[in-house]
């Protein structure tokens, strides 16, 4: 199933990359947007889902969730992002991605990222190690946060979340860097292959984080929510870190 996931996240990517700069751009709510890529990268992934795998159930950005299949819930689900970045692409900004992950009876099985603008194909499969383009990836071994280059993301309410400010100032001052692209889930595929030390957001979806978290798990890195409990990638708040500035990091969003 992963050489599967690894098709259509291609295949959905290269769709992404014919359309840039002619899609139809709409809107949800007052600032989140969607573009007509969105939705046939979206079309084309399900589609494929459902020809190969019709007893699954899928949960995706702008569908929504199906998980009733002739009446009963499956145990498998697909979570897709078919284009994360949203704005980013909007604008001609280069840095969106596919993402794609398989959940079975709640756990992670498969997780996909893929950048088609740097043919970048991030892929883990449970319990198999975590790859870039086939080669095996580790998160990164630094271990002093004022070494460490940082990532996280601006929520679309940022204006409801004050502490946000306040998390991105104090890593600012004790970081060597903090970034942010617009792309939750290529941010943890990029601390998955050691490219970031570290990320953290409040006000994500599971889409932005299923594949990308499966992805840190198996380059030995460290997903949790804020107060250190198990992922839960229904839960908005995610801290990834490769394990060795986790407390560090922790005991910032939380002082």
């Amino acid at each position: 199933m992963l050489n599967f996931a690894t098709q259509i996240a291609r295949e959905a990517g290269n769709l992404l990359v014919q359309k840039l700069g002619s899609a139809k751009i709409t809107t949800k709510g007052d600032i989140n947007l969607v573009t007509e890529a969105d939705i046939a990268a979206e079309n084309l992934i399900i589609e494929r889902i459902r020809s190969y795998y019709p007893q699954h159930g899928i949960l995706a950005e702008e569908s929504g969730e199906s998980i009733l299949i002739a009446g009963k819930r499956s145990e498998w689900k697909w979570i897709i992002d078919p284009l994360d970045g949203t704005t980013n692409y909007a604008h001609g900004y280069p840095c969106f991605c596919v993402s794609i992950a398989l959940e079975h009876l709640g756990q992670l099985e498969i997780g996909v990222v893929y950048d088609p603008m740097r043919d970048e194909m991030f892929a883990a499969e449970r319990g198999q190690g975590a790859t870039l383009n086939d080669r095996r990836i580790r998160v990164s071994s630094v271990d002093e946060l004022n070494q460490s280059m940082l990532c996280t993301g601006f929520p679309y309410n940022v204006r409801e979340r004050p502490d946000f400010a306040r998390d991105f100032t104090k890593f600012t001052m004790n970081a060597q860097a903090v970034r942010r692209d617009g792309s939750a889930a290529l941010d943890l595929a990029y601390v998955a292959c050691g490219r970031f030390d570290g990320f953290w957001e409040d006000g994500l979806s599971p889409w932005d984080i299923a594949a990308g978290a499966l992805l840190i798990f198996e380059a030995r890195g460290k997903v949790t929510n804020f107060k250190d409990e198990p992922l839960d990638i229904y839960n908005e708040q995610v801290l990834a870190t490769n394990g060795l500035i986790h407390d560090t990091m922790m005991h910032i969003i939380n002082h």
